[in-house]
């Protein structure tokens, strides 16, 4: 297994982007992937999404990292399978993000359908390493999260650290979303200044795939909607002024385009413009035109534009490049 990191400083990002076609060719990486995070860490584009497998054979995952949203590196077998003793299948959406010089896997394993269900551990994990492919080793030993609060089936994760360096974990599938406080050393949760540790903020129409970014001092919340299977799959969001909200919904901005692909959704937003400068994109899963197995879904990149009054205009998809 060969694992190759690229390390250059954001200006040099953009110095070598400046010299190369910047436009992705979609689908971006090869072979049948969904559910992407895109991170920049040290001005390197990183890709962490699901291998778009039958469950049973999802017990790891791949990363793909890119200094011109184009030419993709694959970094096979992150985890340490030998730490993560509890994975039996169902590894599901990471979220990746960097702490004090260390890096910290966030993903769903195992599909679990109820607490304390006999023989079925499982649940949200954490892994740590010392760079974008690890290997990350069981920061636990167990789930950082293995119940159900509010209805939400502990999966689809995401990792957000606010301004003033408290770290919040958006969480839950079957319809629930939470946002729970993690502890700094992620090794558990604190109560949020409601009180409760754990808060449901289900907008109308959610299903998984809970997302959070800031731009210019405006909270953007982001989720999927619909049937992950179907044609009908989307995202949708809304607008806050602060990580606890209130957010108002303002509606959908990516989903099928019969022209192009369905079932688009399960995304990751990533600015790479680096050095102040603004240059967003979606990172997101879809269905080629006339696949129909659940498991064929490939990862794609497209631009993401905000108009004058800070809300997102409905994403264009660009076709398959043949």
């Amino acid at each position: 297994m060969v694992r190759i990191l690229i390390v250059v400083a954001a200006s040099v990002f953009l110095g070598a982007c400046a010299s190369v076609r910047r436009e992705p060719v979609n689908p971006v990486i090869a072979g049948w992937y969904a559910d992407p995070e895109g991170v920049v860490f040290d001005g390197v584009v990183w890709m962490y999404p699901t291998r778009s497998r039958p469950y049973d054979q999802q017990q790891g995952f791949d990363a793909f990292s890119s200094t011109d949203l184009v030419r993709w590196e694959r970094h096979e077998d992150i985890l340490d399978r030998g730490t993560f003793l509890w994975i039996r299948r169902a590894c599901w959406a990471p979220s990746v993000v960097k702490r004090d010089g260390r890096y910290y896997f966030f993903f769903a394993a195992n599909d679990i359908q109820k607490d304390g269900e006999e023989g079925a551990t499982g649940g949200i994990g954490v892994g740590v390493g010392d760079s974008p492919t690890g290997p990350f080793r069981d920061l636990l030993g167990k789930p950082l999260l293995s119940e159900f609060h509010h209805g939400a089936q502990p999966i689809d994760q995401f990792v957000f650290r606010d301004a003033d360096g408290a770290w919040y974990m958006f969480y839950g599938g079957w319809g629930h979303c939470v946002m729970a406080r993690l502890r700094d050393d992620f090794t558990g949760f604190e109560p949020l200044p409601t009180g409760e540790t754990f808060r449901e903020i289900t907008p109308g129409g959610y299903v998984e795939g809970p997302f959070v970014f800031v731009r210019r001092g405006v909270y953007y919340f982001m989720w999927s909607e619909g049937g992950w299977t179907g044609p009908d799959y989307r995202v949708a969001y809304a607008m806050g002024t602060s990580v606890h909200g209130p957010w108002t919904r303002m509606g959908t901005i990516l989903e099928q385009d019969p022209s192009v692909a369905t079932g688009a959704g399960h995304h990751s937003v990533v600015n790479v413009g680096g050095a102040g400068a603004e240059d967003y994109r979606i990172v997101y899963h879809r269905r080629p035109l006339g696949e129909t197995k659940a498991e064929h879904r490939v990862v794609c990149v497209d631009r993401l534009e905000f108009d004058e009054e800070g809300r997102i205009v409905p994403v264009k998809m660009t076709p398959r490049v043949k």
